[in-house]
């Protein structure tokens, strides 16, 4: 089995101050591996989106472990974090976050902007990105000029633009219509596949599980469910031992 492109070990995460304070995530481990579509579920509030936000150096966590192709992020500060987020990272959200006065290109380019890229050599890859994504003719189009599915492949494109190792998309298809949300999710399963990245999906939709190439249930905090393919298999965590 490959090497897990991003792996979280045994994480907590507390959030809020005080008497407000909540636990969000009770000890979790999850691997995410290149070639791999990972869909992550479940309820409002169960910790989905704390769970990615970790996972892609958005936040850290209380106590536990975070390794980003092998390597712990323990101890880095915001500025190595966000180097991190940079070179191993691209996210997608489910709203496209597109810039209105800036072409599909550079909406892309922006993405590289960020790391010093070369001019001329960022305008090639967002165009090579467009490509791969299927709007090499909308290159030149502003996002008021792209259907909503199309505004989503733009950021699809900006966020593999970097090569990174691993995408992370939280409700990308809850703006879009059935349709369009299946395009995005086959995109989505495609560039895993042809690209070795691990992409982890973060969704309530369960009519978009046929793209998976593995299942994670996630409820109160606690991975309760873990399947691949057509074998289910439950997870040892559902007692969500949790550190003081």
């Amino acid at each position: 089995m490959t090497e897990p492109v991003i792996e979280v070990v045994d994480v907590v995460k507390w959030l809020g101050k005080g008497a407000a304070q909540v636990q969000a995530l009770k000890g979790v481990s999850l691997a995410l591996r290149g070639g791999e579509l990972t869909l992550l579920m479940g309820p409002s509030g169960s910790g989905k989106t704390t769970l990615l936000s970790i996972l892609g150096c958005m936040l850290t966590p209380t106590h536990g472990t975070v390794r980003m192709r092998g390597r712990s992020t323990e101890g880095a500060g915001p500025e190595a974090l966000a180097k991190l987020r940079r070179e191993h990272v691209g996210f997608v959200f489910q709203s496209y976050h597109l810039f209105p006065t800036l072409t599909a290109t550079d909406n892309v380019r922006l993405a590289l902007d960020v790391r010093g890229e070369n001019s001329a050599r960022a305008v090639g890859k967002a165009s090579d990105a467009l490509a791969i994504v299927g709007l090499a003719h909308k290159r030149d189009a502003f996002p008021l000029e792209l259907s909503g599915g199309e505004q989503q492949r733009v950021a699809i494109a900006r966020a593999i633009v970097g090569q990174p190792s691993a995408v992370l998309a939280d409700e990308p298809t809850a703006a879009l219509d059935g349709e369009n949300g299946n395009a995005i999710m086959a995109l989505l399963a495609e560039i895993a596949k042809d690209s070795s990245r691990g992409v982890l999906v973060v969704a309530h939709d369960a009519r978009i599980l046929r793209f998976a190439d593995r299942v994670v249930h996630i409820e109160d905090g606690c991975i309760v469910g873990d399947r691949r393919g057509d074998a289910a298999l439950e997870n040892d965590q559902t007692d969500c031992a949790v550190p003081s």
